[in-house]
């Protein structure tokens, strides 16, 4: 699609999140595109499925700055701003963010964890500590991320995941992940709508407006530039005008 929130994301593995961002992008009325795919890996899935799909991908790995880590977080961040990217998803990135880099898109950048934050968070190995731990309920969080305490953002999606009896970290990695690729597109959509209010650590979901008040407010914006109406008594007069057949 050629309209919405222009998005960034980073990715390490075979990027099936990715994936499933992409096919939500192509849906009708998705409020976000794909703008750039950076990855820190060369060997990463994720960079297959950006070229299949057409989106612009780049790999910047740590060593071509020398293991600054630092110089590394700067230079996408400079490539993101170039691509005018507003919103960044790390889907499946395998590195810590540098604090300069979280503070260039404050309150804009998502990432997707493998457990029910704040349980298990701070590594790579969720899902298997959560088996070491016996827990009985799993699952994924989307977050916004911030500095300081790593995978300690405001939560805006969890989903949960039942652990079975029989579960190795395989089998409930794979089933935590089928709910990422349904909880990332939902966050995506949420930050796009503007309906993420952050009240402290705690983020409240806006309701959607109604559907038929979209509809309304748009030709009555429409209509307003076509006939020139410019104050809001000959506006209210030429919308009573919109409850006849052909404006439901």
């Amino acid at each position: 699609m050629s309209a919405g929130v222009r998005v960034g994301v980073l990715v390490s593995g075979r990027g099936s999140n990715l994936e499933a961002l992409c096919a939500a992008a192509a849906s009708p009325g998705f409020p976000a595109r794909i703008a750039l795919v950076i990855s820190n890996r060369r060997d990463a899935g994720a960079l297959e499925i950006a070229a299949r799909r057409g989106i612009p991908a780049e790999v910047i790995p740590l060593g071509h700055f020398g293991h600054d880590e630092r110089a590394r977080d700067l230079a996408m961040r400079d490539r993101l701003r170039l691509a005018g990217v507003q919103l960044v998803v790390c889907a499946g990135y395998n590195r810590i963010l540098s604090d300069e880099f979280l503070a260039a898109f404050p309150d804009a950048i998502l990432n997707v964890h493998p457990s029910l934050l704040p349980a298990f968070g701070g590594g790579m190995h969720a899902v298997e500590a959560a088996l070491d731990h016996g827990v009985k309920i799993s699952g994924c969080t989307v977050q916004l991320l911030e500095p300081g305490i790593t995978d300690g953002g405001p939560i805006i999606v969890q989903r949960a995941v039942p652990v079975h009896e029989d579960d190795d970290p395989e089998r409930l990695r794979e089933r935590i992940h089928e709910q990422e690729w349904v909880a990332v597109p939902e966050a995506v959509r949420l930050w796009c709508e503007g309906r993420i209010r952050r009240e402290g650590r705690v983020v409240r979901i806006a309701a959607r407006p109604a559907r038929r008040t979209l509809r309304l407010s748009g030709r009555l914006a429409h209509m307003r530039a076509l006939i020139g109406v410019s104050d809001k008594s000959g506006l209210a007069d030429f919308a009573r005008g919109l409850h006849e057949p052909g404006w439901s």
